[in-house]
């Protein structure tokens, strides 16, 4: 029996969802390993096992602090693992135990937030360049969740090639009845999600503003937790008077279930992207997926999503139109959805993802 650690500090975030059900399905496909799951004390209680080989304990660590640097790897060290697996890249980077580590994307290295201190941020970024060659030249495995981040990751350091797996995600739908969310208007365009300045939310406000002057009656609903860039956005729309636009902040699963499944189309506009997983859950839901066209999107979502130049307004405009417009083409995106949203498996997920660590034990041995 080995002793397998997963710091799980991020599963109460947006990239979450990955290790939340990474370890939900875990516990169904590995009953001999021990395993212990790492969370932050605000987290303590937010996912609980339900296997007797796994349990959970608090590492109060924060990402990219001295602390995670120093009492972090103390705090594993003392744990005696023989395995961990670190879920982003943000780790103790002179652990030198046998480790496997998550990269989904290079966003952090890419892109700036407009929202963040420039300072601050681009010196994150350098250290962020270092921590990330790092993470590659130490870690036994890499998992990433696309084709495309797998490329992206070799071309930036080549001795990621030969250790580096693509484990695709998957959407499990909420199972609870949809519960509607009341707006002022009947026909809408979603977007769940982040709003840093990659998400591109801007442009997907300016394109709607265009179609409204065809369809009057067409809102936009972004959902997400309010914070800064989601402000910044919010004042840019009043500021521009921009009508029909609705920020709901966090929802819980019902409404979220009803909007997805009432929406007239789902818009994801982003730039830059490790896997595009609310795509994927909007074509569980039968609603039909505009897409950008940008890094991994058209290897996730194939033909199951009408695509458009993120970087270009009217571009996207006219693919929403296209789609709102033409009942053949969205009756045969819902069709295609349907079978696309079918290919991804959170148990092949887990299921690759443990043989990765048997590989890596193995390797160890």
């Amino acid at each position: 029996m080995s002793h397998i650690v997963i710091d799980a500090r991020i599963i109460n975030s947006s990239t979450g969802r990955y290790v939340e059900r990474l370890l939900h399905y875990l516990q169904t496909i590995d009953t001999v390993n021990k395993y212990t799951v790492l969370v932050l004390e605000k987290d303590k209680n937010y996912w609980m096992p339900t296997a007797d080989n796994f349990s959970t304990i608090v590492a109060d660590f924060d990402q990219y602090s001295i602390a995670e640097q120093t009492g972090f790897k103390r705090f594993i060290d003392d744990l005696a693992p023989d395995l961990v697996h670190f879920t982003m890249p943000q780790q103790p980077i002179r652990y030198k135990g046998n480790k496997v580590t998550t990269i989904h994307d290079l966003t952090l290295l890419k892109v700036y937030n407009s929202d963040k201190n420039w300072l601050v941020y681009h010196f994150k970024q350098l250290v962020g360049h270092f921590v990330f060659k790092r993470v590659i030249a130490t870690s036994s495995q890499i998992l990433t969740p696309s084709d495309y981040s797998k490329d992206e990751i070799i071309e930036f350091d080549r001795r990621a090639e030969g250790k580096i797996t693509t484990t695709y995600l998957a959407a499990d739908l909420s199972k609870d009845e949809p519960e509607p969310y009341e707006l002022p208007f009947k026909r809408f365009l979603l977007y769940v999600g982040q709003q840093s300045d990659y998400k591109n939310i801007p442009r997907l406000a300016s394109a709607h503003q265009r179609l409204i002057k065809k369809y009057p009656d067409l809102g936009l609903v972004l959902v997400g937790s309010k914070n800064a860039s989601v402000e910044m956005n919010e004042e840019l729309f009043t500021d521009r008077n921009y009508k029909n636009i609705v920020f709901t902040g966090y929802l819980p699963d019902p409404q979220l279930n009803w909007l997805y499944k009432e929406a007239d189309a789902y818009v994801f506009p982003s730039l830059m992207e490790g896997f595009g997983l609310p795509g994927l859950e909007a074509m569980g839901h039968g609603t039909p997926v505009v897409s950008s066209s940008a890094t991994c999107l058209p290897e996730i979502y194939g033909d199951a999503a009408h695509y458009f130049n993120p970087n270009d307004t009217t571009d996207m405009a006219r693919a929403i139109d296209e789609v709102l417009d033409n009942h053949i083409l969205r009756t045969e995106l819902v069709k295609v959805g349907h079978a696309q949203f079918k290919k991804y498996s959170w148990h092949d997920t887990a299921k690759q993802t443990h043989q990765i660590y048997l590989d890596a034990l193995e390797k160890e041995a």
